[in-house]
C-alpha cells in the first residue's frame, strides 16, 4: 500500500520531466530557425499549398479551408497593425510614437504581432487543416462559391479599413533605411563631415599655395 503511493508521484514526476525535455528540445529547434527568414517563410508557403492542393484534389473540407483564411487575414492584420494603436490619446510616457516627418528621428514600426510569432501561428494552424482534411467529420457539404465570394469581400474591407488607418496616422508596416543616409552618418561620425572638413583644412593656407610644387634646381656648368 505504502508502496504504491510512494511510486505513483515517482511515475508522475518522470512523466513531467519528460514533457518538460520535449518542450526544451522544442523551443531550441524553434530558436534555431529564427534567423532564417526567407526558408521558415517558404516551409509556411510550401505548406499552404500542400492543403489547398489536398483541398483541390479530394474537393472537400471547405469549411475548414473558409475557417483557416479568416484566421491568416486576422494575423495578417495583426502583423500589419502597429503595437501601439495611434488612434488612441496616449502621453508621451506611455510609449513611442510614429514618425510622421522625414526629418524626425528614425523610429522602427513596432508590431502587434511580430514576424516570428505570424509564421510561427500560420504554420501551426496549416498543419492542424492538413490534418483535419483526414477526417470526414470535418467535412461538412456547403455550396462554396458562397463562401469564396463571402471571403474575397471581407478581405476587401477589412484591407480598405487597414489601408485608410495607415494614411490617416501617415505610418507604414515596413522601415527601412537608405544606404546614402547611413554612409553619410558614418561619415560624420566624427562630429564634422568630410566635406566639411577640407575647407577647414586649407582655410589657413595661401590660394598661390595650393597646388603649386617646388621648382628643382637649375645647376650650371
Amino acid at each position: 500500500m505504502m508502496n504504491e503511493e510512494s511510486s505513483s508521484p515517482a511515475s508522475s514526476n518522470v512523466v513531467a520531466q519528460l514533457f518538460k525535455r520535449l518542450g526544451q528540445l522544442y523551443q531550441l529547434q524553434l530558436d534555431k530557425w529564427t534567423p532564417h527568414t526567407k526558408v521558415r517563410w517558404a516551409a509556411a508557403l510550401g505548406l499552404i499549398g500542400l492543403f489547398l492542393l489536398r483541398v483541390f484534389t479530394k474537393q472537400g473540407w471547405y469549411i475548414v479551408t473558409y475557417a483557416l483564411g479568416i484566421y491568416h487575414l486576422n494575423l495578417f492584420i495583426g502583423f500589419l497593425t502597429p503595437k501601439i494603436d495611434p488612434a488612441l490619446d496616449l502621453d508621451d510616457d506611455q510609449g513611442p510614437e510614429l514618425p510622421t516627418k522625414a526629418n524626425e528621428e528614425f523610429r522602427p514600426f513596432i508590431r502587434r504581432l511580430p514576424e516570428f510569432k505570424f509564421w510561427y501561428a500560420i504554420s501551426k494552424s496549416t498543419v492542424i487543416g492538413i490534418v483535419c482534411t483526414f477526417f470526414d467529420m470535418f467535412n461538412v457539404p456547403v455550396f462554396w462559391p458562397i463562401l469564396v465570394l463571402y471571403f474575397i469581400t471581407l478581405f476587401c474591407i477589412t484591407m480598405k479599413r487597414q489601408i485608410k488607418h495607415m494614411i490617416k496616422y501617415r505610418y507604414l508596416p515596413f522601415t527601412h533605411t537608405s544606404s546614402s543616409s547611413s554612409s553619410l552618418a558614418s561619415l560624420s561620425a566624427g562630429g564634422v563631415p568630410v566635406a566639411a572638413a577640407a575647407p577647414s583644412v586649407l582655410a589657413g593656407v595661401h590660394p598661390s599655395a595650393v597646388g603649386a610644387t617646388p621648382a628643382a634646381p637649375v645647376t650650371t656648368v
